[in-house]
């Protein structure tokens, strides 16, 4: 896209014009269309259920049963407050990204956002890194998702047996390999309602939260059985070889793996109503609700855990959360727990399996995947959704799950896969705003301010950062062996060397960015263009003008919805 003509794109983003399809309110339609695309999906995700979909995938109590293996290592102190720091900090990340998400809602909006702002020498490797990573972390995050299921699934069956039986690799693939097709298939039969079923989803991971805060503690009933505030707020562990401190922070890759599915709401802002104002507050009310209700969850869990970590951590049931429960309210309540555990964990699957197909289709829209062509066909019969993405990543998915067949180092590191990939993707759209495209920035309905805008931004790419280098640490200590080692550092480097390598290999040659798709650009915008290329806009006046245009916009959509 011409510089100028993406520079007027986003100053008159929300602007109001006459639908080209029935698939979109006006004012969303002509919305996409100033940024080049025409609507292709059909909007059918209210501002709640686009919070609903990132909320399911976060799957709150699921994720936090996957991720104790990180945080009971450094004790109470560490799944407490590893927890609230950890969260307020990706909160901070998530205001960074709620301000690109009002001002230029896509489907594609981290590499398209990346494109827009980076330098003209660097924006097509960097918006081809930044998409590559953005998908293989998406697909890491349902391949970790659903190995999770997996593990739970066949530790509720090792409760039953009473720990006499032990599930082999194969076991544990052949169960993520079924759950994996299960997705593909429900993705593809239930997109007339999958807005609708987020809010079932997140019903259900309600009841789960409230039913674990009300079980564990009235389990164990006598006040000696649980533990006492000061065991719960100030005692330390090191369950690690690294210093305290450091084992600390690694308890926080618990809630960063847990709290890392906000951006599902960008990759859903073509199916949703009122996007400028659904995205940034879908983002930041899952965000917000998971660090809270996270917060409560981990003092229930350190009040009622027993104070012998290491057993808890080598539980013959597999998951550190069966044992706590089974501790807690015995056999017959862990397993109806647990049982309602791993469905949870199952909805949480079927959501990233809808948010990573967005975001592949969005790629494969501008070009840039293998078979584009083939995988950016829209299917009508189903429901206006990319039918051949779903299946695309429920196959990638099958093949990296082949991870499960290695040793539980491998596989485990789906979830670092998930959490160094996506920071990349979330870092560099927001890096590249601040260092070269902060002139060319016009927000949208929400905005920090001009005041606080950039400080965000900054403090946001530091912690993502320091989460990429802390994904990649060995978790036990800093003499691994082959079984212990975090070979995290090895896929991401295979998947970041290799996209670098393919865009400056072959791609380099036919990749320019993001495509427009829509049949003509509205007259105004091209009007504009000429302007600008004779002089330049105040950015003031662009930002009051793109305020009220905004207004109008919201209002114009909720009019829309509420006929």
């Amino acid at each position: 896209m011409h510089p100028d003509l993406e520079k007027v794109a986003s100053r008159h983003s929300h602007a109001a014009a006459p639908p080209a399809e029935l698939l979109a309110g006006e004012a969303d339609a002509e919305l996409l269309a100033k940024l080049g695309y025409k609507q292709e999906l059909r909007r059918n995700f209210t501002m709640i259920e686009v919070f609903g979909i990132a909320f399911s995938i976060m799957g709150l109590l699921p994720s936090i049963a996957s991720t104790l293996a990180f945080s009971i290592p450094a004790g109470p102190v560490g799944m407490v407050w590893g927890w609230f720091l950890a969260s307020g900090c990706i909160f901070i990340v998530g205001v960074a990204m709620a301000d690109l998400g009002s001002a230029m809602p896509t489907s594609g909006g981290l590499y398209w956002w990346t494109h827009y702002f980076a330098s003209p020498k660097a924006r097509n490797a960097l918006s081809f890194l930044v998409g590559y990573s953005n998908t293989l972390g998406l697909v890491g995050g349902l391949c970790s998702i659903d190995y999770g299921f997996a593990l739970m699934f066949c530790s509720v069956i090792v409760i039953a047996r009473d720990g006499e039986w032990e599930p082999t690799n194969g076991i544990v693939y052949a169960v993520f390999l079924a759950c994996v097709l299960c997705h593909g298939v429900l993705a593809s039969t239930l997109s007339k309602i999958m807005g609708k079923l987020q809010t079932v989803f997140v019903a259900m991971n309600l009841i789960l939260i409230a039913a674990t805060i009300i079980a564990l503690p009235v389990g164990k009933r006598m006040a000696s059985e649980r533990n006492n505030a000061h065991y719960i707020f100030t005692k330390t562990e090191n369950l690690t070889t690294w210093p305290t401190g450091w084992a600390f922070m690694l308890s926080w890759l618990s809630p960063i793996w847990t709290i890392g599915a906000f951006d599902s709401c960008v990759h859903m802002s073509e199916e949703a109503a009122n996007a400028a104002k659904a995205v940034p507050y879908g983002i930041l009310m899952s965000i917000g609700s998971c660090w809270v209700l996270g917060f409560i969850i981990m003092i229930v869990i350190a009040s009622c855990i027993s104070p012998d970590l290491e057993s808890v951590l080598g539980s013959s049931f597999g998951q550190p959360m069966a044992q706590i429960y089974y501790d807690a309210i015995g056999k017959q309540g862990t397993l109806g727990l647990m049982s309602l555990l791993f469905i949870v964990q199952f909805l949480m699957g079927l959501s990233i399996t809808v948010a990573a197909s967005r975001q592949t289709w969005a790629f494969s829209r501008d070009g840039a995947l293998p078979f584009s062509n083939f995988f950016r066909k829209i299917s009508q019969k189903f429901g206006y959704i990319p039918l051949r993405c779903v299946w695309g990543c429920v196959l990638l998915a099958a093949i990296l799950g082949l991870l499960c067949l290695i040793a539980p180092a491998a596989a485990s590191a789906l979830f670092s896969l998930a959490v160094a990939g996506n920071n990349v993707a979330w870092g560099t759209p927001i890096l590249c705003r601040v260092v070269w495209g902060q002139k060319k920035f016009v927000p949208g309905p929400f905005y920090t301010g001009d005041r606080f805008s950039t400080p965000i931004a900054w403090a946001a790419v530091l912690f993502l950062i320091f989460g990429i280098f802390l994904a990649m640490f060995p978790t036990s200590g800093p003499d691994p062996t082959p079984q212990s080692m975090n070979y995290t550092v090895v896929i991401n480097m295979a998947v970041w060397g290799g996209a670098l390598g393919y865009y400056f290999i072959d791609a380099r040659k036919w990749f320019t960015g993001p495509k427009v798709t829509v049949d003509e650009l509205p007259e105004g915008v091209l009007a504009e263009t000429e302007a600008v290329g004779s002089s330049d806009i105040d950015v003031a006046e662009s930002v009051e003008h793109f305020k009220e245009v905004g207004e109008k916009v919201g209002e114009k959509n909720n009019s829309i919805e509420s006929s």
